[in-house]
């Protein structure tokens, strides 16, 4: 596998920022899919944000799994993308937009918990602190008065959180093959999630809308920038960073996506808002810091240990 020991957070600075970038541009989704694509069909905007751009990469790599990378890419991709689009969509139509959204942000609640289940990591407050500081802080940022709550709608958030979370762990345990290319590796992921999603797409969808060009620019922004690109970036974080510090990162989508809906939308931030804004960013940047080893001797001749990569 290619994944490498992790740094300090100052050393790992430069990866940080590159694997925020998918989350932020993850935050532009909702305004790309209100202002430029047909309304109705969410599931086809998944699909065309998956498919085409896994067959791309795999064109351009020429890369296949092997063996019983074949099945694990398969799981990846359905967590990570296939399965994860329907139930974020179905949350997004029971559930007011700042409900689902905070939701969204138990992730690295989900991902403090797994790490101990399927990575074997001791529990550590330090993520659960900074995970619970950043569901706090978007909720403020964007959940009105009046939001409503529906029990499926919930239960399709929290299983979203749970599915994202579970293929952001696996993808950390499995690293990547030796070999394998950060875009190959993509391209695997969002072929498999693209497939999984054609036959969902069309039962629940039916035949797919009429595309126009301001719609086919909403696609292509979706399929290449905020799918090839960023999942390729995002994969590549999760093998160079530790795990609850690239989950915490995805907190920075629904903070976008309300940054760009006061700006471009014309939907204000309040006082309440602004708070909710510097709770979720304490929660990002606290969330790259490593914390202090388990066991610290006073003084030692033996070989350095390599510092785990969670704490």
């Amino acid at each position: 596998m290619t994944s490498r020991p992790t740094r300090g957070a100052a050393g790992n600075l430069p990866r940080t920022v590159l694997t925020a970038l998918a989350p932020a541009v993850w935050g532009t989704t909702y305004l790309v899919t209100t202002e430029f694509l047909p309304a109705g069909h969410p599931l086809f905007a998944g699909l065309l944000r998956a498919l085409p751009a896994g067959l791309i990469a795999l064109a351009l790599t020429r890369t296949l799994p092997r063996g019983a990378w074949w099945g694990k890419a398969a799981v990846l991709g359905v967590l990570n993308i296939g399965l994860f689009l329907p139930l974020l969509f179905l949350t997004a139509e029971r559930l007011p937009g700042g409900v689902a959204a905070t939701l969204g942000a138990a992730q690295p609640l989900v991902v403090a918990v797994l790490a101990v289940a399927v990575l074997g990591r001791p529990l550590s407050a330090r993520p659960l602190l900074w995970g619970v500081t950043g569901v706090a802080g978007v909720g403020l940022v964007v959940i009105g008065p009046a939001a409503s709550l529906d029990a499926a709608g919930v239960a399709a958030g929290l299983a979203g959180a749970v599915t994202m979370g579970l293929g952001v762990t696996l993808t950390k345990k499995w690293g990547r093959p030796e070999g394998v290319g950060p875009l190959a590796f993509t391209g695997w992921q969002l072929t498999a999630g693209g497939l999984f999603l054609v036959p969902v797409t069309f039962l629940a969808e039916g035949a797919p809308p009429a595309i126009d060009g301001r719609a086919a620019l909403g696609y292509l922004w979706l399929g290449l920038i905020g799918g090839l690109l960023t999942y390729a970036l995002w994969f590549q974080g999760i093998a160079r960073l530790p795990v609850a510090s690239v989950a915490v990162l995805g907190l920075l989508s629904p903070l976008v996506a309300a940054g760009l809906g006061a700006l471009v939308l014309d939907q204000g931030l309040g006082p309440v808002q602004l708070l909710g804004f510097a709770l979720a960013l304490a929660s990002i940047v606290g969330g790259q810091w490593p914390g202090r080893p388990a066991h610290t001797p006073a003084v030692t001749t033996a070989p350095p240990v390599p510092e785990r990569s969670l704490r």
